[in-house]
């Protein structure tokens, strides 16, 4: 059998190689819109949490499999159709997650100084279509709106000494335009409270460690939490207490003398919804937020934040609002729910299209760690593995896999990028880090990255 896998993230590469791994004869073609692949884990993990990118070795030794294909810098939608695959394989399986992020829907969103959490986060880990940023980093109060860890990472960047960052692979640009930020203080605003918080506690704790920055949490917001969490699940419970000590212990001696005298704060602010982005009186920049203050009806992760009829205004220069990523229908010929931004599937089986497959993030909606998409994908693996099994996909007529799609991109104009292509790309990052005492220097350019390869 020929399978055939769209994105080159975690979900390609988790459902390549599941089928690999419980197939002895399947091949797998992983298509990728970017020369590059390993999608979130090379653009969307933070520069400091290199230990999370380790996945990559796996994905690599999949990659190396004489049964698997790379061949980046197609798009799929564009340079060749759906429909097309699915003549030249035998299953087809969707994984190119989430490429773009939900909207605030309010009044200033698109004034200058005002960033999606994606947008921010592809600029200083080097994304492609994010380079060209340049963040406005000029004010001293930043306020991101999202109280998940992609809001504590943010924090925590434009926060971090530049000693710490400058040992990451945090790209050259982002890193000179943070050594010039004036940045000193972060508040993270949520429209819930702080037992709905979507942050876990190795980010919390990472962000209270924070050399050079101390928390400033409201007391007010954590009394009398503790009975609430008693029954709680226990990670839950551990990470609301941490919030709860941070908030009502006073600091040790040593400490205290450690947060008066450090240059920088973060806070966490709940129970407020972003109304409008306020401009300066030139029109054009953001000089604050107007939040209406909400209370909560029901309780736990369902409860909901309803609108009290009170405002608040907070001065801030730069909005960075990280409410969530959301996927895009990829060809005409997917069905695709726009209600929930996911492929409707079940156990990753697109609905009415028998042979097309999808996992990740446009199966079951952004949300999750590595850990989650792993086990999603190899959900949807199994469903491929099973279909062969029961005769569902009809192996007896035999597909030209590659072969086909090959003469489609040559007649079009596009040229593949391979595995080892991407190989020579990596070992000029790692050399140009090197160089830097960096663990690599990332080609933000693809023409670049092209060129280097004799594309």
């Amino acid at each position: 059998p020929r399978v055939c896998v769209v994105g080159s993230g975690p979900a390609g590469f988790y459902t390549a190689q599941h089928i690999l791994k419980h197939h002895g004869g399947a091949r797998v073609d992983i298509y990728e819109k970017l020369p590059v692949p390993f999608g979130l884990v090379r653009f969307g993990v933070a520069p400091d949490h290199p230990e999370v990118k380790n996945v990559i070795n796996a994905f690599t030794q999949t990659a190396r499999s004489e049964r698997c294909a790379y061949y980046g810098n197609v798009t799929v939608g564009r340079d060749v159709a759906v429909a097309e695959l699915r003549q030249a394989y035998h299953a087809v399986v969707l994984s190119y997650g989430a490429e773009d992020n939900r909207v605030l829907g309010i009044p200033g969103e698109n004034l200058s100084g005002v960033y999606s959490a994606r947008a921010f986060v592809g600029w200083y880990n080097g994304l492609p279509e994010n380079r060209d940023l340049k963040p406005d980093l000029s004010c001293e109060t930043a306020l991101i709106l999202g109280h998940g860890n992609v809001a504590l990472d943010i924090a925590r960047i434009l926060l971090s000494p530049l000693r710490l960052l400058r040992k990451t692979d945090i790209t050259d640009s982002s890193l000179a335009a943070l050594a010039c930020s004036k940045v000193k203080r972060v508040w993270l605003v949520g429209r819930r409270g702080p037992l709905q918080v979507a942050f876990t506690i190795k980010e919390l704790r990472e962000m209270i460690n924070l050399p050079g920055a101390k928390p400033v949490l409201n007391p007010a917001d954590f009394t009398g939490l503790e009975n609430a969490v008693k029954d709680a699940p226990r990670p839950r419970k551990r990470l609301t207490e941490l919030m709860i000590k941070t908030a009502l212990e006073k600091p040790g001696e040593k400490m205290m003398d450690v947060q008066a005298a450090a240059p920088r704060e973060w806070g966490l602010k709940f129970q407020r919804s972003p109304q409008e982005v306020l401009p300066t009186t030139d029109g054009r920049q953001a000089r604050g937020i107007r939040m209406a203050l909400t209370r909560l009806e029901g309780s736990g992760d369902s409860a909901k934040a309803v609108p009290t009829g009170d405002v608040e205004e907070l001065e801030c220069g730069l909005v960075l609002s990280s409410i969530g990523y959301r996927s895009l229908p990829l060809d005409p010929a997917v069905p695709f729910d726009t209600q929930r931004g996911v492929i409707p599937n079940s156990s990753g089986r697109v609905e009415g299209v028998p042979g097309l497959y999808c996992s990740g993030w446009v199966k079951r909606g952004p949300t999750g760690v590595i850990i989650t998409t792993m086990n999603d994908s190899f959900d949807t693996a199994q469903s491929v593995l099973e279909d062969l099994q029961a005769g569902v996909l009809d192996v007896s007529t035999s597909r030209e896999g590659f072969g086909a799609v090959e003469s489609i991109l040559r007649s079009r104009g596009v040229r593949p990028v391979s595995f080892s292509d991407w190989e020579k790309i990596d070992a000029a990052e790692v050399a140009r880090g090197k160089a830097a005492g960096k663990p690599r220097e990332k080609i933000v350019d693809p023409q670049e990255m092209l060129q280097l390869i004799g594309h």
